[in-house]
């Protein structure tokens, strides 16, 4: 079995990913997505997003990352993801699956799967400026506003030369409510032959089963499922979870990242958006939610959760 981990605008950014393959299972990540318009984008906003191209493309952990764009131009996106690739990323991954308002309006994400024709135009380009060794793969979801040209999406990611492609199981118009059709991924992989990957609504081991089951998949993407559950990962592979007091410490490392590179008006925030999602698994993490609840100075939070600013 392959684990995929996925981007959270927001959230799973390369300080969580630096967490979350700290503990494990993780084969590889994805980082959340560069939006490309119309111009060749500098080197510093490819590692901003991406910092683990200064460390050979891996995670602290060793875990490979591939970093993502976003667009709707297929000669723009080739020459960013040449720019991309001499940066030394392992791979380079395609976005049409965002389901943000403000990206569909500007022709990016999901929106772009009502083109399948412009799909394989995009991914075909992106193929031809990306040297052979390193792979290019991308993300889509079973459709724009329904599912009728899902399987012409599909195959023309394929035919255009893609690696791997990676589904998740719900449209746009469906954005994260539950349930994700993973049956739909089953009818995906009969008309390609480039492995894929599931994605959606795997928040537990019953899911990743169940996922496995109805997709026919063996390698799934874990998003918000190992953001709640840091050691769900490894609970797939048969390995025993971390417990609450061994990831304390980590969280502790994520807030000294942060702070790092968010604003100290925002760095409160973005802990207890985590905190939040980690009550779902463990119990433990309502008590420090509880704790900084109403806390926005960062060294108040510190203080209160790690005993430090």
């Amino acid at each position: 079995m392959r684990i995929l981990l996925a981007p959270m605008e927001g959230l799973l950014d390369h300080s969580l990913r630096d967490v979350l393959t700290r503990v494990g299972g993780i084969d590889r990540c994805v980082s959340e997505f560069i939006r490309v318009t119309d111009q060749l984008l500098p080197e510093r906003v490819f590692t901003r997003i991406v910092p683990e191209l200064l460390n050979g493309g891996r995670t602290a952990a060793g875990t490979p990352v591939r970093g993502q764009l976003l667009g709707g131009d297929p000669a723009c996106l080739a020459d960013n993801a040449a720019r991309l690739a001499s940066l030394g990323p392992c791979g380079v991954d395609l976005n049409f699956g965002c389901p943000a308002p403000i990206v569909n309006r500007h022709r990016g994400g999901a929106v772009l799967l009502d083109e399948p024709e412009l799909l394989q135009r995009i991914v075909s380009a992106v193929r031809r400026a990306v040297p052979a060794d390193q792979p290019v793969s991308a993300k889509m979801r079973i459709g724009n506003r329904d599912t009728s040209r899902m399987l012409d999406c599909a195959r023309a990611i394929a035919d255009g030369g893609a690696d791997e492609l990676v589904v998740h199981a719900r449209t746009k118009l469906h954005g994260y409510r539950p349930p994700a059709y993973w049956e739909h991924i089953a009818e995906i992989r009969t008309v390609v032959t480039i492995p894929v990957v599931a994605n959606g609504e795997i928040w537990n081991l019953d899911d990743a089963h169940r996922c496995r089951a109805l997709s026919g998949c063996d390698a799934l993407m874990l998003g918000r499922g190992i953001v709640c559950d840091p050691g769900l990962a490894l609970a797939l592979r048969g390995v025993a979870q971390p417990g609450w007091d061994q990831l304390l410490p980590l969280l502790a490392h994520f807030w000294q990242r942060i702070a790092g590179h968010v604003a100290p008006r925002h760095r409160a925030g973005r802990l207890k958006q985590w905190l939040n999602l980690l009550r779902r698994r463990h119990p433990e993490a309502q008590a420090a939610f509880d704790a900084v609840r109403t806390v926005s100075d960062p060294r108040a939070v510190g203080a209160l959760l790690f005993g430090a600013a």
